[in-house]
C-alpha cells in the first residue's frame, strides 16, 4: 500500500526538497504541504494522511504543538507523526516523543532513513535518528526507565527475559537496531536480505515483548548493563 504523507515546514525550499526525496521512494506519496503547524493540523484532519512529517520550529503553532494535536495521548483518532528538525537537542527529542511522535529525524538523515521512518510510523512502529538513539537510550538506562517518554510507547516495566532466547543472528540484528540502524543498513552490514532483517526484527519483538524498535534497543542496552553487572 502507498503511504500518504503530509509535509509541514515554514521554508518552501525545504518542503520542496522533502517532497522530491519522498516522491522518489517506492510506496510513498506526498499529498499535501503546510507552511505552519496550524495549517498542518487543519489539512491533516481534513485529508487524514497516513503520516505527517512535521518540522519543529515553525511560526505560530510549532511542530510540537501540532504533534500533540494530531497524535497526542488524548487524541481519539491519532495520525502518526514523524518530527524532523535541524537541531539535535535532547529537549526536542524528549518533547517530540512525549507529544506522541513516532519518529525523530534530523534533516540531513538522507532519503533512505527518511523513507524508513515514514514506513515505520505508518505501521505503528517508531524510528529515531541513529545519532540521537544511543544518547536517548543511555538517558533511560541512567534513570531506570523502561520505555520512551511518549505515553504511546511506554511499556511500564522492563520486558521480561525471553522464554526462548534470541538466536546468534537475531542478537546481531538486535545490536544493530540498538545502534539506530535501519533495516536497509542492517541488511547491508550483515550481508542478508531486507526480508530476512524484517523477519528477525519481528521475531525479536515477539520474544522480547517489545512493541517497536525503540523498545528493542532499550532491551538490548539493559541486557548490556546486566552483563556488566
Amino acid at each position: 500500500m502507498t503511504v500518504r504523507v503530509l509535509i509541514a515546514d515554514d521554508q518552501e525550499l525545504v518542503r520542496a526538497g522533502l517532497r522530491v526525496l519522498l516522491d522518489t521512494q517506492p510506496g510513498i506519496e506526498v499529498i499535501a504541504e503546510a507552511a505552519d503547524g496550524a495549517e498542518a493540523i487543519a489539512l491533516a484532519r481534513r485529508l487524514r494522511p497516513d503520516v505527517c512529517l512535521l518540522d519543529i520550529r515553525m511560526p505560530g503553532t510549532d511542530g510540537l504543538e501540532a504533534t500533540r494535536a494530531l497524535a497526542g495521548p488524548d487524541v481519539a483518532e491519532p495520525i502518526p507523526v514523524v518530527v524532523i528538525t535541524t537541531f539535535d537537542l535532547d529537549e526536542y527529542v524528549y518533547a517530540a516523543l512525549r507529544a506522541g511522535a513516532r519518529g525523530f529525524l534530523l534533516k540531513d538523515a538522507g532519503p533512505t532513513m527518511l523513507a524508513e521512518a515514514v514506513h515505520a510510523a505508518a505501521r505503528g512502529d517508531a524510528l529515531i535518528a541513529p545519532n540521537v538513539t544511543v544518547r536517548l537510550l543511555e538517558a533511560f538506562a541512567g534513570t531506570g526507565s523502561a520505555g520512551s517518554p511518549s505515553s504511546t510507547t511506554r511499556p511500564g516495566s522492563q520486558p521480561a527475559r525471553p522464554f526462548e532466547p534470541p538466536t546468534a543472528r537475531e542478537r546481531e540484528v538486535l545490536a544493530a537496531v540498538a545502534r539506530g540502524l535501519g533495516n536497509t543498513e542492517i541488511a547491508s552490514e550483515l550481508h542478508i536480505s531486507l526480508s530476512t532483517v524484517k523477519t528477525h526484527v519481528a521475531s525479536l519483538m515477539t520474544k522480547l515483548g517489545a512493541r517497536n524498535r525503540v523498545e528493542l534497543a532499550i532491551w538490548a542496552l539493559g541486557e548490556k548493563h546486566r552483563r556488566r553487572d
